[in-house]
């Protein structure tokens, strides 16, 4: 079973959204997922979804997570695979889809929590030329997975941020969080700016340099 489509840019989000991460490898195919009974058409026609591609579909929505990115991938539309779930005796087909579904976000989870963690690597660009990266941490992401992995604790807090005022111990911590993060970005700019206007220096330092020793020149060659 051939792999999904994966991303060949250098910079992966800036690719579409079907290939804007590589896919999880698909599960093999003696997977427990890929076991199910197919729905078998009493009177298959040649456009038919068939056993084969069935198995296609939910192999390809366990890697991605996405149901229009595993239509695609057996050129099938979204309206026949709904339709086809819910045909008596598509039972196991539609089981499987939802296992595989549970699947692909389970992966979009981990995703989430690796971004979380990693944070994300921006560019500094100045004058339109890329000086060098810096990483950014999400503190609203962070605090998304954090209350979808640890609910009893963060969703709770969430709840109440809603009512939070200046003051009120949560409040001031995430103040802190955001000045931080505003305090990073600023000086990740300055010292790109600096930077820029450093090779302006040099730059023109160069030239007034070129410029005295081709007037030196000029005058050597009058006095001869």
């Amino acid at each position: 079973m051939s792999a999904p489509p994966r991303s060949t840019r250098k910079t992966p989000r800036q690719a579409t959204s079907l290939v804007a991460y590589d896919p999880a490898p698909e599960p093999e195919a003696e997977d427990p997922l890929l076991q199910f009974a197919p729905y078998r058409h009493p009177c298959p026609r040649r456009n038919s979804i068939t056993p084969d591609k069935q198995r296609m579909f939910i192999a390809t929505l366990a890697a991605s997570g996405i149901v229009s990115q595993a239509a695609r991938r057996i050129g099938k539309s979204l309206e026949a695979l709904y339709k086809l779930r819910h045909r008596p005796g598509a039972e196991d087909f539609a089981a499987a889809w939802d296992a595989a579904a549970e699947r692909g976000l389970t992966r979009l989870e981990d995703c989430a929590l690796e971004l979380a963690i990693a944070g994300e690597e921006l560019p500094i660009v100045s004058a339109g030329k890329l000086l060098g990266t810096y990483r950014k941490h999400n503190f609203g992401h962070i605090r998304f997975v954090l209350s979808q992995r640890r609910a009893a604790r963060w969703a709770a807090e969430g709840a109440a941020t809603a009512r939070l005022v200046p003051g009120h111990p949560v409040y001031e911590r995430l103040k802190r969080e955001w000045e931080h993060a505003q305090a990073e970005e600023a000086a990740a700019n300055s010292e790109a700016i600096v930077q820029e206007l450093n090779a302006r220096f040099e730059r023109i330092l160069e030239r007034r340099k070129s410029a005295q020793e081709l007037a030196g020149a000029d005058e050597d060659g009058e006095e001869d």
